[in-house]
């Protein structure tokens, strides 16, 4: 039986991108460990379709499964997955573009998909809900981060699941310092498509700004904040607007971030190797750019009876 302990480093790792030092994982020629990298995307041509892709380099991206999913209704747009401790695949997305509802699916196999539920979110006042993102925090707490808008302006929460079938949920708690400086200024409109790693004790947040359209950096030291951004405007040299971002660990130690430059129709990849402070210039995703949408790339190192 597994123990408690491998479990979560298990998750924490599956989740990062990091090596299953607790576990036995699949190796490569020359002893490294063999990694899958799967995206999930919807398409320029499809918003209610999951489509499955995956690679070895986190580069060269094959399709596993074309239209690998579409919910009993609505759209599927923004799709997130990660693997559970149980072995399973969890999908969420955005399931409407107004509204309060948070799709869920499950895969065994990140090919045949099963709808879960649709999870409304318990607020008054909410008139959309987008781009909800899965996230485990380094105590392996399994978290949805999500955009919610008034109608006005955009503002990350974060809902943590209370049990192990992740269908009940923390009340939403605002991620402080994700929100335009001035709460008068009518022309902010606030913050969405944040994605969260952890990475030297820290909780980086990377986050479209929706007033300038740039992806921006905050920090903080726990989850919910209180966020300082350390990073804005064109600061990477990524250009505007940019949206849909996904960030993952390397092999090598680095960092990868995906986002779409969804007005010239390309999607784009740039990566860092001095903890953020700089990146590479932005280099279109082969043979998808101009097909996908909004991301996320999930790595994982395999055991062996998986590679």
């Amino acid at each position: 039986m597994t123990s408690g302990r491998v479990r979560r480093r298990s998750v924490l790792a599956l989740a990062a991108g990091l090596p299953l030092t607790a576990l036995s994982v699949g190796r490569a020629v020359g002893g490294e460990p063999t990694v899958r990298y799967t995206m999930s995307a919807f398409t320029n041509s499809s918003e209610t379709d999951l489509y499955v892709y995956e690679s070895t380099d986190a580069t060269a991206f094959q399709l596993l499964r074309g239209s690998a999913y579409r919910p009993p209704s609505g759209v599927m747009r923004d799709p997130s997955i990660f693997r559970n401790v149980d072995g399973d695949y969890y999908l969420a997305y955005t399931a409407s573009g107004d509204g309060q509802i948070i799709g869920f699916a499950r895969s065994s196999d990140r090919v045949a998909w099963t709808h879960l539920f649709d999870f409304t979110v318990p607020m008054l006042g909410v008139e959309a809900c987008w781009a909800p993102e899965w996230f485990v925090d380094v105590d392996g707490r399994i978290s949805i981060i999500v955009s919610l808008t008034n109608g006005r302006r955009f503002t990350p929460y974060l809902m943590t699941a209370t049990d192990a079938s992740l269908r009940s949920w923390s009340v939403l708690t605002p991620m402080a310092g994700l929100a335009p400086l001035n709460p008068f200024d009518t022309t902010a409109i606030g913050y969405i498509d944040t994605t969260v790693v952890a990475h030297g004790g820290k909780y980086f947040a990377f986050t479209k700004n929706e007033t300038t359209k740039y992806i921006e950096l905050a920090v903080a030291v726990d989850p919910v904040g209180p966020y300082v951004f350390v990073a804005t405007g064109n600061w990477a040299g990524w250009g505007t607007p940019r949206e849909g971002q996904s960030l993952i660990r390397l092999p090598d130690g680095g960092w990868r971030i995906y986002f779409d430059a969804y007005t010239e129709d390309k999607y784009f990849y740039s990566d860092s190797h001095n903890g953020f402070r700089t990146w590479t210039a932005p280099r279109e995703l082969p043979g998808l750019s101009g097909t996908i949408r909004h991301v996320t790339v999930f790595p994982e190192n395999l055991p062996e009876s998986e590679t």
